[in-house]
């Protein structure tokens, strides 16, 4: 079976990338490198003992889409090709909407044209907005938004529920995230953002690493129990995961639109994090109280029973895990 991975060099197409290749699919991958490193694909390689089918381009060139529609027998698309930073979505709305959305467009018009009819799309628990309760259940009202990478998300999901109305051949899978976190075991992937990390983790880590002085925590006046904001963390490969108990639902389900919240159904706190972070890994972090950022809220945490039941999917990794494979990759990749 040949899955069509787009975003595959990046934080979570490697990881899942590096599992489907494990579990003996074949990957076509797509990746620019906007985000992500070429020397990924190695790594891919060393841990699998395996090749990616890789092609260089972006997910708005159309030829290059059908080229690899039309050369490779693609039974089922996995999309992780966006932009994900809610702080920098908030500076440049523009290039979010462009990338987010008018690139799914692309992808589904080619899928279309070459009877590809299967596709996991990776969404977010930021399309929630500011959730009306906690535990975060699929049912929760969408829309809500407080931020254009959320309203991108959401904006795509609505064009994938109009699709799948109007062409009830697909099946598609939505995956409303959470907050990855962790590496891979081998510590030969991990997260490893270009420029200033936007997500809690790599910023840690970074600290951690002496690169940056300290954290700024931004915030400490949310309705939490600390004050600071409060997320589900998920283990990347627990995340990974999730996206072949997809494929293999989506080979046994009928046509159709799916969605699945993916998270621990854990709170955390920023503080708590960090805490957990000196604890496991005998280090202290430095930090500093920092003014909100845009678009951020109070807490966020999901209900992922349904998942659990309908996937037959549970996380096997723990916050400690999270912290110790997040910090192991960096000191290994000095």
């Amino acid at each position: 079976m040949k899955i069509f991975v787009t975003g595959c060099c990046g934080y979570i197409g490697s990881h899942t990338c590096t599992l489907l290749l494990e579990k003996g699919y074949e990957v076509v991958g797509l990746d620019n490198f906007s985000n992500s490193k070429r020397s990924v694909l190695n790594k891919i390689k060393k841990i699998t003992n395996k090749d990616i089918i890789f092609y260089e381009g972006n997910m708005l060139n159309k030829e290059l889409l059908d080229e690899i529609f039309t050369k490779n027998n693609i039974d089922c698309v996995i999309d992780f090709a966006a932009f994900k930073s809610v702080g920098d979505s908030v500076l440049k709305p523009i290039q979010y909407y462009t990338n987010n959305v008018n690139s799914v467009l692309t992808l589904l018009t080619s899928m279309q044209e070459h009877n590809v009819k299967k596709l996991i799309f990776s969404s977010s628990a930021t399309v929630y907005g500011n959730p009306e309760f906690v535990p975060i259940t699929e049912n929760c009202e969408v829309g809500n938004t407080t931020n254009p990478y959320g309203t991108s998300k959401l904006f795509t999901e609505k064009i994938l529920k109009d699709l799948s109305l109007a062409d009830p051949e697909f099946k598609i899978i939505i995956f409303r995230y959470f907050n990855p976190v962790g590496a891979h075991k081998s510590s030969l992937i991990g997260e490893d953002p270009l420029g200033i990390p936007a997500n809690l983790m790599p910023y840690i880590c970074k600290v951690a690493n002496k690169e940056l002085d300290y954290l700024n925590v931004f915030g400490n006046d949310y309705n939490t129990k600390d004050g600071t904001g409060v997320r589900d963390y998920i283990h990347i490969m627990d995340l990974a995961d999730a996206h072949i108990k997809g494929i293999e639902k989506l080979g046994n389900s009928q046509n159709g639109l799916y969605i699945y919240n993916l998270g621990t159904g854990k709170g955390y706190s920023v503080l708590e994090m960090i805490n957990t972070f000196e604890k496991v890994n005998n280090i202290k972090i430095p930090y500093k109280i920092a003014p909100r950022r845009s678009g951020d809220i109070d807490e966020c945490y999901a209900d992922s029973k349904k998942a659990n039941k309908e996937l037959n999917w549970t996380c096997q990794y723990n916050l400690e895990d999270m912290c110790k494979d997040a910090y192991n990759f960096i000191i290994k990749n000095k």
